[in-house]
């Protein structure tokens, strides 16, 4: 399985999507990026996203999450779709909305992370769930993951 984005070119997570761009609520950035999912095993019957910055634990700590994506049934999400879409579930990110929250890192260029889950099964969360809700509900349904890292500028 291959994680994809457009609005990542040569590495780099594009300005608009994180502190530099235009859309921006509840103090934070909020133009999720596009993402293609692509060779997913025949099975799956949902996807799950997890974006996060490993490099945030010197900060602040723990590893910051920027959103958080269940019973996702289709292998493209358009620009902005955190905001536009119903047809998924979005869980808690550190900013405690439930949405894509942008990169934002305070001290230096920080490699973020996104990695989607490949699951055999619908998991029964509704909003506001949290990242350990989110691993629990997937144990034993994951088929397959793959992952997309970028560099966004402080």
């Amino acid at each position: 399985m291959i994680l994809k984005s457009s609005g990542i070119v040569n590495g780099k997570i594009l300005d608009k999507y994180g502190k530099r761009g235009s859309e921006q609520k509840f103090g934070m950035p909020t133009l999720s990026l596009p993402l293609i999912i692509e060779n997913a095993p025949k099975d799956t019957k949902s996807f799950a996203i997890i974006f996060d910055d490993p490099d945030s634990v010197p900060v602040c700590g723990y590893e910051w999450i920027h959103w958080l994506v269940a019973n996702l049934t289709k292998q493209e999400l358009s620009e902005n779709e955190s905001q536009t879409s119903f047809t998924f579930v979005q869980g808690k990110n550190s900013w405690n909305e439930n949405c894509y929250g942008g990169p934002c890192p305070p001290d230096r260029p920080h490699n973020y992370r996104f990695r989607v889950y490949a699951l055999n099964e619908m998991l029964n969360l509704l909003g506001d769930f949290t990242l350990p809700q989110l691993e629990k509900a997937m144990q034993g349904k994951i088929l397959e993951t793959a992952e997309l890292r970028g560099i966004y500028d402080n």
